[in-house]
């Protein structure tokens, strides 16, 4: 009986392989050009469903369906922009402050108020997630407050700390916190065990493991309730401008609400609506900077 014999490979280095002949990566590098032409597809999808917006608000107060009181045209949000953008007439702006200065202002109430509200919902997430005991005492409370609008405690705040800016920082804070308290705790104690326990293994304490393991697997998730948390803080500055909120956006579109100004009430929505899609974009750059590798995922 014969046995089936094995070709023999001669003495000899190996072949080597050509490097040319290695297929490049599918992944597509970020600057390259299919990238480039997405990016421009897609702001030119969004131009183009901005510019139809406009035709058809200007076909509906062309034809008179609604009354220009309810529907400003156009051309007097415009009118408005160009009035409260300076001084017209010795009348300077809205209020005597311009639009810019008036939207200053509440970014800066949100800067402040919210920032403590974030700082406070970290601390809260990371302990709620690390120690169970702390999860059981205080989630009843954060998800109570993360139920309440903020109109229903802010005059409880108005009467506890006056008309000035407390209460209005106040009520930020207390409505940034939530989010971002649930979105923590839930990330800290999703992280991988097998990780922790490694870092355990090695001697690492508690708190290397916390700033070494737990919060950079978080991250991701974190940012997110960070974008969220400064969402419904500027969705609230309305209400946190109601009362004494003169200079400021939110308390701009109160009085002209007062006043049927419905001209000056849009072009305050539409300056807190584009100041609030630049404040999420650098959200998001932040969150594709500290976290890339949720955006490669």
């Amino acid at each position: 009986m014969t046995t089936p014999t094995t070709e023999q490979r001669p003495p000899g280095p190996a072949p080597s392989r050509d490097p040319s002949a290695v297929p490049p990566p599918s992944r597509r590098s970020p600057g390259s050009t299919a990238e480039r032409t997405a990016r421009l597809r897609r702001v030119g999808l969004r131009l183009l469903a901005l510019a139809v917006l406009l035709a058809l608000w200007q076909l509906v107060t062309t034809l008179r369906l609604w009354s220009p009181l309810l529907v400003p045209p156009p051309s007097a949000v415009w009118d408005a922009l160009v009035a409260a953008s300076g001084t017209h007439d010795g009348v300077r702006g809205y209020q005597g402050h311009t639009l810019i200065e008036h939207l200053g202002i509440s970014l800066r109430r949100i800067a402040i108020g919210a920032g403590a509200g974030v700082l406070a919902g970290l601390v809260a997430g990371v302990l709620m997630g690390t120690l169970p005991w702390v999860r059981v005492v205080f989630e009843p409370a954060v998800a109570f407050l993360r139920t309440l609008p903020p109109l229903a405690y802010f005059s409880l705040l108005i009467i506890w700390f006056g008309i000035d800016e407390a209460p209005k920082l106040w009520l930020l804070a207390i409505a940034a916190m939530p989010p971002v308290a649930v979105a923590t705790a839930s990330a800290v104690a999703s992280a991988p065990a097998s990780l922790v326990e490694a870092a355990r293994a090695i001697g690492a304490r508690r708190s290397q493991v916390v700033a070494s393991v737990v919060l950079p697997s978080a991250l991701p998730e974190i940012l997110v309730g960070v974008r969220l948390a400064f969402g419904i803080a500027y969705s609230s500055v309305v209400a946190a401008e109601t009362v004494n909120g003169l200079p400021g956006i939110g308390g701009m579109i109160r009085d002209a609400q007062r006043y049927n100004q419905s001209d000056v009430v849009v072009l305050g929505l539409f300056a807190i609506g584009v100041s609030g899609l630049l404040i999420d974009a650098l959200l998001r750059g932040a969150e594709n900077r500290f976290a890339p590798w949720r955006r490669l995922s």
